[in-house]
């Protein structure tokens, strides 16, 4: 009888974990990009704000600490697929699959491109697998964003037109531009 009982509360662990990952509270979401010949996807988990303070302080209660690890997303990792060779500043990002996570700033965002394949995002990858890091400085935007949004824009920079990727969160955006 006991070992039933044990067959019986793994079996519903295991169903239970297969219900989260294949409907998780933030919902998964995908951006394409498909212009002068470059072909990118980020793939990323879109948690809602539900009316938490999410960029801050730890003594704020902030959901997304200021100078710490985050994932870029909830549940996993934010995943970056290109197809093409991308410039990042000085930094090349060689065409393949990559993890890129962030640690957000008041006034500088450092985002780190990773070589890891691993699904899961609550720890900070080995530093020794990043490629490179880019800074980026936060804008405040005057109307909230309910869940978190990346996606891409066209940019202007000294009269070339570039591209970058947008993240936007609550009262927060961050533009990273690529060639």
């Amino acid at each position: 009888m006991i070992l039933i009982t044990l067959l019986f509360l793994l079996l519903t662990f295991i169903i239970f974990i297969i219900y989260r990952v294949n409907n998780p509270k933030s919902p998964l979401k995908s951006v394409l990009y498909s212009e002068k010949g470059k072909n990118i996807t980020i793939s990323y988990s879109s948690p809602s704000k539900k009316g938490r303070l999410i960029f801050g302080t730890k003594s704020e209660s902030a959901l997304v600490q200021f100078d710490k690890y985050w994932r870029t997303g909830a549940n996993r990792r934010t995943i970056i697929k290109t197809a093409t060779d991308l410039t990042f500043g000085d930094n090349v990002l060689v065409k393949g699959e990559y993890a890129m996570y962030t640690i957000p700033g008041l006034n500088k965002w450092d985002i780190t491109f990773n070589s890891t394949k691993s699904y899961l995002g609550s720890f900070k990858p080995k530093p020794e697998m990043d490629l490179f890091t880019v800074s980026a400085s936060p804008k405040i935007i005057k109307t909230p964003i309910e869940e978190l949004s990346l996606d891409f824009i066209p940019q202007n920079k000294s009269d070339l037109k570039s591209n970058a990727i947008r993240l936007r969160w609550d009262s927060t955006e961050v533009v990273i531009p690529f060639d």
